[in-house]
C-alpha cells in the first residue's frame, strides 16, 4: 500500500502532482514553497516516486477531440495463443493509450485515438487484423459525464469531474489552433525534466521566450485544450489494486440521471454513455477503482440497488500491458 511506502510529505506531494503542476518558470520551487521544503527535496522526492513506479510521467493531459483526433474504446476477442504477440503489437501502436486484458470472452480492451485525416474503420481493421482478433467492435462515446482520476493518499480514490464535461452538452469539438498553439503542443508532451527550470528548453525549441511560452500554456489550459498539466500515477502502485470496468444497460430516459450520480462517486474516474452494437448492449460505462475486487463489487451492488439497474457486467483488468499518454502531432 502506498501509505506504507510514503511519508506525509511524499503523500502531499503526490496528491499535489495529480491536481496539476504550476505552469511557472520554476514549478518545483513553487511546489516546495507550498509544502514547506526546498526545490532540491521536491526533485529528489519525485525521482523516488518514479523509481518506485508510482509516478509514470509528468506531462499535459490533452483533449483529443479538441485537437481533431477521433477516439474510441475497442474490444477484441483474441485467442490465448495470439495474446503475447497481440500485446506486443498494441504496446507499439502509437494511437493506443491504454491496453488491458480483462476477464471476459472479449478479453482485450484498448483506447484508440487516430488523427483527423484517418478513417476509423480502416484504422480498426488494421489493428484487429494485426492482432488476429476473432471478433471486435468499437464503443464510441456518446456523452461524457466524468473523466479524471485523483488517487488520494489517505486511502481513497477521489475523482474530479472534468470542467468541460456536462450531461447537457455534446462531446468536445475540434478547436482552431494557432501556429503558436501547435508549436507549444508539439514540444510540451514529453515527460517534464527534473531540473530547476524545466520549461526553459521547451520554450527555446519553439523560439519563444519563457514568459510567452508559459502564457501560451495557460491559454491552452483555459480553453480546455489542455485539461491539466499533471502526474500520471500507477494506481496499482498507489495501493488501488482492483480496476473494474462496469457496464450497465440503462434506459435512454435514465442515462443522464444515473450518469450524473456515478460521476459524483469518489471511486469512479471515468463515466461515459457509449454507443451499443449487436455484440454489446451495455450503454453506460464507469471505471471503478478500489483496494480489492470485493470493494469494487460492494460499490457496484450499492449503485445497482440505488438506481434499480440490475443488468450489468463487471470486467476486471487481469493484466495492464499499456498505459501512457498519446503524443498528438498537430
Amino acid at each position: 500500500m502506498a501509505k506504507m511506502l510514503l511519508d506525509d510529505t511524499d503523500q502531499k506531494l503526490l496528491s499535489r502532482l495529480q491536481t496539476g503542476l504550476p505552469l511557472t518558470g520554476k514549478p518545483y520551487a513553487a511546489l516546495g514553497s507550498e509544502l514547506g521544503i526546498d526545490q532540491g527535496q521536491v526533485i529528489h522526492r519525485i525521482e523516488e516516486l518514479k523509481a518506485k513506479g508510482i509516478v509514470r510521467q509528468i506531462s499535459p493531459v490533452l483533449d483529443a477531440r479538441k485537437l481533431g483526433y477521433q477516439s474510441t474504446l475497442v474490444a477484441m476477442k483474441v485467442a490465448d495463443k495470439h495474446l503475447k504477440e497481440a500485446e506486443r503489437l498494441i504496446r507499439e501502436h502509437p494511437g493506443v493509450s491504454h491496453g488491458y486484458e480483462r476477464d471476459h470472452d472479449f478479453n482485450i480492451w484498448v483506447t484508440l485515438a487516430i488523427p483527423p485525416a484517418t478513417e476509423m474503420a480502416i484504422a480498426l481493421k488494421q489493428l484487429t487484423n494485426s492482432v488476429k482478433a476473432e471478433a471486435a467492435f468499437t464503443l464510441p462515446a456518446v456523452k461524457l459525464f466524468k473523466i479524471r482520476a485523483y488517487f488520494a493518499m489517505d486511502g481513497e480514490a477521489q475523482s474530479e469531474a472534468d470542467t468541460t464535461a456536462s450531461s447537457q452538452s455534446p462531446l468536445p469539438q475540434e478547436v482552431e489552433l494557432s501556429a503558436i498553439d501547435k508549436a507549444i503542443i508539439n514540444v510540451l508532451q514529453e515527460d517534464l525534466p527534473l531540473v530547476s527550470s524545466p520549461f526553459t528548453p521547451l520554450a527555446e525549441q519553439t523560439g519563444m521566450d519563457l514568459d510567452d511560452f508559459l502564457a501560451g500554456c495557460q491559454s491552452l489550459r483555459q480553453r480546455g485544450v489542455m485539461r491539466r498539466y499533471a502526474a500520471a500515477v500507477n494506481h496499482r502502485r498507489a495501493g488501488f489494486k482492483a480496476n473494474a470496468m462496469t457496464c450497465w444497460v440503462a434506459p435512454p430516459e435514465r442515462v443522464d440521471a444515473v450518469g450524473r450520480k456515478l460521476a459524483l462517486l469518489r471511486e469512479v474516474s471515468h463515466c461515459y454513455e457509449r454507443r451499443t452494437n449487436p455484440l454489446w448492449r451495455y450503454n453506460l460505462f464507469a471505471m471503478i477503482h478500489g483496494h480489492s475486487r470485493n470493494v469494487c463489487q460492494e460499490i457496484v451492488d450499492e449503485i445497482s440497488r440505488e438506481t434499480a439497474l440490475m443488468d450489468y457486467v463487471l470486467l476486471y483488468s487481469t493484466k495492464e500491458f499499456k498505459k501512457t499518454r498519446i503524443k498528438y502531432l498537430v
